[in-house]
């Protein structure tokens, strides 16, 4: 099935490669660029059946959001993050599905997850504040998911702490026009959003937990594998497919810039070793990328299929192996982009978009080392990781 949406894909893949521009000027997804992915059916990857969806293998929508940020980073950004949306609505109240999906199957969901908010509880729900950033491809979605912390009866953090992910219709958000100015990824018009006193029933909402831990889908009665994987692989997917699909895109792009370029000094780019060898071991690296990516999801599907429920150590060493996909595809892009020479920096010039993209994307929180390597180091080493922030993205 996924097959078939990256054919449909491939079908239009100059109208996605020649809207790049556009949509940086627009500081969105052009509507245009937003059609060809709806028509396509590529937010429905994993979408369940019984809402219109495709039901897919994670790898298929992994594959799909590569190919996609190949032709643009920010078309691919966005298919990557709220591509995955469907994937947690899933198993959501079926009340709340039933709103979100059931006059149109092709309604879209925003996020973001960050805890931003505060939920105090009232009657039947929460009563909902709080700020945003980076809600990714927010103005072509009706829906949202974000991340709170439960408040107590004056609205402050309740103690202990507990998260939730409240799920808002459009009516129920603003979003914040010209917070969206960045060096890269323009076109995903990841704005700001603010909500005020919003009431959040309580069959809009999920415990953080209780997703994290793979508990949720569970409880939910749901059997196929692919939603029974971490939320802490599936999540990360989209968006590290996008930053290594960029890191194809940029080489793409080097290779046909260079075929015919002559340096400065006169030389072909074809008869310069140095260069021919930096394009290589650049290819072998960014393929190896995409393969450690896709691997570890198939590895994930496996073990769950298996009815296996991935330990926290199991959960940790494939975040590792995530986040190290998309670093190397990105110094290996860099390579590759520092001898494409001063003409490729031009505005006009591709390569320097998706330069820019990459190490933008690469800048989100799922991709910071730091607390990952941590947590997977000593998982390794049989000691037991410490609670609290360095176990968020695990």
């Amino acid at each position: 099935m996924a097959n078939r949406v990256l054919d449909k894909i491939m079908e239009r893949a100059d109208q996605i490669r020649e809207l790049g521009p556009a949509n940086e000027r627009l500081g969105r997804l052009d509507d245009k660029a937003a059609t060809l992915l709806r028509d396509a059916g590529v937010i429905r990857l994993l979408q369940p059946e019984a809402h219109g969806g495709l039901e897919v293998h994670p790898r298929e929508f992994a594959e799909t959001v590569l190919g996609i940020a190949a032709l643009d980073g920010s078309t691919g950004w966005i298919a990557g993050i709220v591509g995955v949306h469907p994937w947690e609505m899933a198993y959501a109240d079926p009340k709340v599905r039933e709103e979100v999906w059931g006059e149109d199957p092709d309604t879209w969901i925003a996020s973001p997850y960050a805890p931003m908010g505060i939920a105090r509880p009232v009657d039947g729900g929460y009563v909902f504040n709080g700020r945003w950033q980076f809600s990714s491809g927010t103005d072509h979605c009706d829906w949202i998911f974000l991340g709170g912390m439960l408040g107590d009866d004056e609205g402050k953090m309740a103690q202990p702490p507990r998260s939730l992910h409240l799920i808002l219709p459009r009516s129920d958000y603003e979003i914040v026009e010209d917070s969206w100015n960045v060096a890269g990824l323009q076109g995903t018009g990841s704005k700001d959003i603010i909500v005020k006193d919003a009431f959040v029933p309580t069959y809009r909402t999920l415990e953080y937990s209780k997703v994290v831990d793979g508990s949720a889908p569970r409880e939910a009665g749901l059997t196929n594998p692919a939603y029974l994987m971490p939320f802490s692989c599936v999540f990360p997917l989209g968006i590290s497919a996008a930053v290594i699909g960029i890191a194809e895109g940029a080489l793409y792009h080097h290779m046909a810039y260079q075929r015919n370029r002559v340096q400065i000094t006169g030389t072909k780019i074809k008869d310069d070793p140095y260069v021919l060898y930096a394009i290589s071991e650049a290819a072998e690296e960014i393929k190896a990328s995409r393969t450690a990516l896709l691997d570890n999801c198939s590895r994930m599907y496996d073990m769950v299929a298996s009815g296996h429920v991935p330990t926290f150590a199991e959960r940790a060493a494939g975040r590792r192996t995530q986040v190290r996909a998309a670093w190397r595809a990105v110094q290996a892009m860099n390579e590759i982009v520092v001898r494409s020479g001063g003409n490729a920096m031009r505005t006009d010039n591709p390569i320097q978009r998706f330069w820019r993209d990459a190490h933008v994307g690469l800048a989100h929180a799922i991709h910071v080392p730091g607390s990952v390597y941590h947590v997977s180091a000593l998982t390794d080493l049989d000691i037991e990781p410490p609670q609290g922030p360095m176990r968020s993205m695990i």
